[in-house]
């Protein structure tokens, strides 16, 4: 003999996930254009670099902060293209917004953080700083 385990919400937890869905897909395609950007990241002797592929997005609507060594950048999107012709016009408009954070190491100089805008891509270069240790010391055993 089989035994099935009862779950009496395993209905409702179909339905929502398929109101969900259809909710989430028709708003994704026709409403909202979320974007990630690409980020490329590299260790250089005296820094650490973050690249952020931006097209389109102006340095006024991207912001960078650091708060508790992690980086957070926002930023959004916003794109219009007219065509204006004899015979017809089209207008397309586009959004999106984007949020990216990255837990930093302990060896940041917080103070000397740089960005910079340059051609749809930001440039985060973030400097390193000598951590000095303590020099070991003998602990006596009683």
């Amino acid at each position: 003999m089989l035994l099935t385990k009862f779950d009496p919400f395993k209905e409702l937890r179909s339905l929502e996930e398929r109101i969900g869905d259809a909710f989430t897909s028709s708003l994704s395609k026709d409403v909202l254009s979320d974007f990630t950007p690409t980020v490329n990241t590299r260790e250089g002797e005296y820094a650490y670099h973050i690249d952020v592929d931006l097209p389109g997005v102006k340095k006024e609507d991207i912001s960078v902060k650091i708060d508790n060594n992690i980086l957070m950048l926002k930023g959004e999107r916003k794109s219009k293209k007219e065509v204006k012709k004899e015979d017809y016009y089209k207008m397309e408009s586009s959004f999106g917004s984007f949020t990216r954070s990255f837990t930093l190491p302990n060896n940041i100089d917080a103070e000397n953080i740089h960005a910079e805008s340059k051609e749809g891509v930001l440039e985060i270069t973030l400097p390193k700083k000598e951590i000095k240790y303590d020099t070991a010391k003998q602990i006596k055993i009683k």
